[in-house]
């Protein structure tokens, strides 16, 4: 089982180059940033924490953009994958984020995992034109439109939300093909499109039955006619314990996602230099 450090940047605090940098130094495997391009003052949309318009966390209005994070990180690592927990894709235009994630594998050397969501906050889904009821279709084809972009000489892509003619595309991705792990929570018709599009789940604060929910994932995976076993993302709520991090393993957790403060870079380095004790790494 895996380790990662997941950093809700904001522009106070350490810097994502920073935590990246400790994170690996510390022996972790995986370093994720969030993604928000903007929070719509009036809003519609319930947090699924706090279930009204009130936020958790001011963070939330803060949010570094992920790519320009990670590309920073990227600089100052060489082991450490570079992900998000979550990115918004179908905020952006799918040609010119094609383009954002390969060159980053590329500069990277290959170190890029894509974890996306459908997007809770619909208020923010409508200032970028995305229909809240197709969310899901948008980014199927979203992901559909860059993978071919990825991987194909001359690309072209005819859906209901993206369209283009044969294109060139380059750079091409370092990784034949880039993971993609769906952040939402477990429900059967998440588990259905992840075991159809994607190449795993990563948990919400929230999940319950986690255990259960990875075993109808592998269900729904095996009956997808997938070979393998999907990636499970697992973030972390607690503190660590032999126990707990012996039920995940059993239950096919590949990667258990530990959450930093943003404070001073000493204290985050602390933070991180403590929790890497705790799980021996």
């Amino acid at each position: 089982m895996r380790h990662g450090i997941v950093l809700f940047t904001s522009d106070r605090g350490i810097t994502p180059a920073a935590a990246a940098k400790a994170a690996e130094e510390a022996g972790f495997d995986t370093f994720y940033v969030p993604e928000h391009t903007h929070i719509p003052v009036k809003r519609t949309a319930p947090h699924p924490g706090t279930g009204d318009a009130t936020l958790p966390d001011d963070r939330y209005l803060r949010t570094l953009d992920p790519w320009v994070s990670l590309a920073t990180a990227a600089t100052v690592t060489t082991r450490i994958r570079l992900a998000t927990a979550v990115a918004l894709p179908v905020e952006s235009d799918p040609i010119t984020l094609a383009k954002s994630i390969a060159t980053l594998d590329h500069l990277s050397g290959g170190r890029v995992t894509l974890g996306a969501g459908f997007g809770w906050n619909t208020d923010e889904l409508a200032d970028h034109h995305v229909p809240a009821g197709r969310r899901r279709t948008v980014l199927r084809e979203y992901v559909e439109a860059m993978r071919a972009l990825w991987t194909e000489e001359e690309a072209a892509y005819a859906g209901e939300f993206v369209n283009f003619g044969a294109s060139w595309a380059y750079p091409k991705p370092v990784q034949r093909h880039i993971p993609l792990v769906i952040g939402a929570g477990g429900g059967p018709k998440t588990l259905s499109w992840i075991a159809a599009n994607a190449d795993g789940w990563l948990t919400t604060p929230r999940e319950q039955d986690v255990t259960g929910k990875i075993a109808q994932l592998r269900e729904q995976w095996a009956a997808a006619g997938r070979a393998g076993s999907p990636q499970v993302h697992v973030l972390a709520t607690t503190k660590p314990t032999a126990e707990l991090l012996a039920t995940w393993q059993e239950a096919g957790v590949t990667d258990a996602v530990w959450g930093l403060p943003d404070r001073s870079r000493d204290e985050v380095e602390a933070f991180v230099g403590r929790l890497a004790g705790r799980l021996g790494r």
